[in-house]
């Protein structure tokens, strides 16, 4: 036998049978179908449980049918691109659900009249009355609470990558793993207990505090991260210039690292703007108007949130104001995101060319 007889032979044995690229949307397409089909034959009502119903036919189906055509390793490939699919749905398909709910349901009042009012004498189960002063309250609240958290977790981050060596560092690090995991109740319950003890009344300024108690740890960990990613190169060789190491963090490490570490601040600023417990037990809400954050009681947007719902018995004026709410804060939170991209690519270090 030839030489290229041999090669051809080799070559055909390693060529395999290879399943179209409509494929998986057709294998998709079949398990829904046959999902929903056996969910109504079962007798469940429940959308959800057609979806894994589904999810599990196509699993089962691609392994199927690539085992039988390109082979059972193949098939393991493919079903773990299939696992992969489905986990991105299900992560997917409920953000996106309460998205368009919560759109639906909150622009029925959704207005310019309720951006600019308050609840002032209205009733709550009334119409009318607006958010202005929950807006003014999130924003002097969640303002005042990064301005006082951010840079405190900036600069210990900075101390724990920079400095941090020895027994100190291993306790700070110890007690911001703690506190990434205080429920937000416990930090409303510190701020309280040290209001009773100086005989303060609920004012906005305590709800700050509370605020940056769990803002904190979320700055720490995520610059703490993002110092670490700078390469110790550029650290090196300022150094070898003679640059003190002080400068050198201002000049080289922040500089490159400021995408990153806004980042994590506006992820923490996220995180604290939807925070009810703690406005609940320090702020205490008002449906006036209250601009001085630090004497009063102030409103915000998730206590004004819960308060309408509480009071609303699932419908009415009180139910349609809760939603509306809900979408102002969701996009509030949305352009802080926004923002905070726009300001890393502003500063982010410009490479030439």
């Amino acid at each position: 036998m030839s030489t290229a007889a041999v090669t051809d032979k080799r070559h055909s044995t390693l060529r395999a049978a290879s399943l179209p690229r409509w494929t998986p949307w057709a294998i998709a397409a079949g398990s829904l179908v046959l999902g929903i089909g056996i969910s109504m034959a079962a007798g469940l009502d429940s959308q959800v449980q057609w979806g894994l119903i589904a999810a599990v036919l196509f699993v089962l189906g691609t392994f199927g049918v690539a085992a039988r055509v390109e082979g059972r390793r193949q098939a393991k490939d493919r079903v773990a691109t299939s696992l992969v699919w489905v986990a991105f749905l299900l992560a997917v398909v409920p953000l996106v659900s309460l998205i368009w709910v919560t759109v639906v349901r909150g622009v029925k009042v959704l207005d310019v009249y309720f951006l600019t009012h308050s609840m002032g004498v209205v009733a709550d189960t009334e119409p009318g009355g607006g958010i202005y002063h929950a807006i003014i309250g999130s924003l002097e609240q969640v303002g005042l609470a990064t301005l006082i958290g951010a840079p405190i977790g900036v600069l210990t981050a900075i101390y724990l990558v920079e400095y941090g060596r020895g027994r100190l560092a291993k306790a700070v690090t110890f007690f911001v793993d703690v506190m990434t995991g205080i429920p937000s109740i416990v930090a409303g319950l510190f701020i309280l207990s040290l209001m009773l003890i100086f005989e303060m009344q609920p004012f906005g300024f305590a709800g700050s505090l509370a605020l940056a108690i769990l803002m904190m740890p979320v700055v720490v960990r995520s610059t703490e991260e993002m110092l670490k990613l700078v390469p110790n190169e550029l650290r090196e060789a300022s150094l070898a210039l003679g640059v003190p190491k002080w400068r050198t963090i201002l000049k080289v490490v922040l500089p490159t690292s400021v995408g990153g570490i806004t980042t994590g601040i506006m992820l923490a600023v996220a995180r604290i703007a939807g925070e009810t417990a703690p406005v609940l037990l320090l702020v205490f809400g008002n449906p006036f108007i209250n601009n001085n954050p630090f004497e009063g009681a102030q409103a915000s947007l998730p206590l004004y949130i819960y308060q309408q719902f509480a009071n609303s018995a699932g419908s009415g004026a009180a139910f349609d104001r809760a939603w509306a709410a809900s979408l102002t804060l969701i996009a509030f939170v949305m352009i802080l995101n926004l923002v905070a991209r726009g300001i890393a690519r502003w500063k982010a270090p410009k490479t030439g060319r």
